[in-house]
């Protein structure tokens, strides 16, 4: 079964909300793909390294997908 473009399009409406925030501290985030209820992406610049990335993805990413596609969402970070 295929993804509807509105669900990627919201995936990528949640993620534009946190991204400038991840920026402003030289880093981003890329939308890898979404599966199984998991949204699968990578960090990217000073995101890579950071030690408070973990916290990132789960109060930052993680609430931003819950509220805009589906509480049922869980992210996962791949390299």
């Amino acid at each position: 079964m295929g993804l509807s473009v509105t669900l990627i399009q919201k995936i990528h409406e949640a993620l534009d909300e946190i991204r400038p925030m991840l920026q402003k501290d030289g880093g981003d985030i890329e939308f890898i793909k979404f599966e199984n209820n998991i949204v699968y992406v990578s960090l990217k610049g000073a995101c890579k390294r950071c030690p408070f990335s973990l916290m990132t993805m789960r109060f930052g990413v993680e609430e931003a997908l819950k509220r805009n596609v589906s509480s049922c969402v869980t992210v996962m970070v791949v390299p």
